[in-house]
């Protein structure tokens, strides 16, 4: 169907714009009659006008928490959900965000829920957002909904951007150590080449590795660098299978500095959302499935679903929480208590709280070890290169002598 511009206005004055897929500009106008509002303007968006959603950046988790954060301020003030969504798509400055809140709005104008209408972008919407969307609809406090998926995206994006801040030092370092190890080998080896064929002293082993290297190196660059392309290439694809995402998820799992970073952060992830589903009137059984896609970690989601499935034989949860040996033995204790005491959800978010701070801990030790083990990798590498170039130098000298 065609897409149409229109605009229009109230009995009381209020104005409105957007945009509305129809048949016809009748049916434009009959919709916004049906809505107590006047038609000012109505027109075809010509072909080619609209935006390619695809071609814009990625939606960030940043994004959905400000999307959560800015729509419960307008329910709890009273605003309906159309309404917001007209504001948001019009103050909105990402394009392919803006393009998908248009879209929603157009289908929640056509009677569609606003879930319904987020499930058409499931590509955008998180899943736990849109369940929780659902049941906030079902339940009708949609408003309480929206502040904690607010706060629960507020506090992974807190995490994301720790642990982008604690890798950025790393790579630095590593990009730096390769420059200049390249740089030595293709500029600065060279040019004592010539001194040392034409001194007839026989040169040492790692002198002649050196120059085998740097002349590999400046006469197949081409070679080389497609190569490193096409492995890269090939490792991003295997790791984006099931079985290449299972290998590396494991491999995390199995190196001491980074696996108790990578459960930490899993175990935050389990007990906040878990929280948040429960709180939000979920069944248990359906919210292992939710978390157990956004933990992180493919070994430890294969794990919460094998945990369900003992759920559904009448298991308690902290029985096979304790039994799978992923989670720290806090987590089941605190499951426990919570079961007990009837108070899972409350219990959970505790204990998220209590993580999201283990994970700054974790994060600075995992930053704190990797920064000094890479710069005495750097100096090795570097000191080699040094000794092989200065080793001849050593046996000429002793030759004049």
């Amino acid at each position: 169907m065609p897409l149409y511009e229109y605009k229009a206005i109230s009995h009381t004055g209020e104005s409105i714009d957007g945009r509305y897929n129809a048949k016809d500009r009748s049916e434009i106008i009959q919709m916004l009659r049906s809505r107590s509002y006047h038609p000012i303007m109505v027109r075809e968006v010509a072909e080619g006008k609209d935006l390619n959603i695809g071609l814009f950046g990625k939606v960030k988790t940043k994004d959905i928490a400000v999307f959560a954060r800015q729509f419960y301020a307008m329910l709890h003030a009273g605003v309906t959900i159309i309404q917001c969504l007209d504001i948001l798509r019009q103050q909105t400055e990402k394009p392919r965000f803006k393009a998908v809140i248009d879209k929603v709005f157009e289908s929640v104008q056509k009677g569609s829920t606003l879930s319904e209408a987020m499930k058409e972008h499931r590509d955008v919407f998180p899943e736990l957002f849109i369940n929780m969307v659902e049941a906030g609809e079902t339940s009708g406090n949609l408003d309480s909904i929206m502040d904690r998926m607010a706060v629960h995206y507020e506090k992974e994006t807190k995490i994301q951007n720790k642990i982008r801040s604690a890798m950025t030092y790393p790579i630095i370092l590593a990009v730096v150590s390769v420059t200049v190890v390249i740089f030595m080998l293709v500029a600065i080896l060279p040019t004592f080449l010539s001194m040392f064929e034409g001194s007839g002293v026989p040169l040492p082993g790692p002198t002649r590795f050196l120059l085998g290297l740097s002349n590999g190196i400046r006469q197949y660059w081409y070679i080389i660098l497609l190569a490193i392309i096409i492995l890269a290439y090939g490792i991003h694809r295997y790791i984006n299978t099931d079985a290449g995402r299972k290998s590396f998820d494991q491999l995390k799992l199995k190196i001491p500095v980074i696996k108790n970073t990578v459960v930490k952060v899993s175990t935050s992830r389990f007990t906040r959302t878990l929280s948040t589903l429960l709180a939000s009137g979920i069944p248990l059984l359906p919210a292992m499935d939710i978390v157990a896609k956004i933990v992180g970690n493919r070994i430890i989601s294969d794990g919460i679903l094998s945990v369900k499935e003992e759920l559904r034989k009448g298991y308690d949860l902290a029985g096979p929480i304790r039994r799978l040996g992923l989670f720290p033995p806090m987590v089941d204790s605190m499951i426990r208590i919570g079961e007990e005491s009837g108070a899972l959800d409350d219990v959970l978010n505790k204990t998220a709280d209590f993580y999201d701070e283990e994970v700054d801990v974790a994060i600075q030790k995992m930053t704190s070890m990797l920064e000094p083990l890479m710069l005495i990798v750097m100096a090795v590498v570097i000191g080699f290169l040094v000794v092989a170039m200065y080793l001849p130098m050593i046996d000429m000298m002793q030759t004049i002598q």
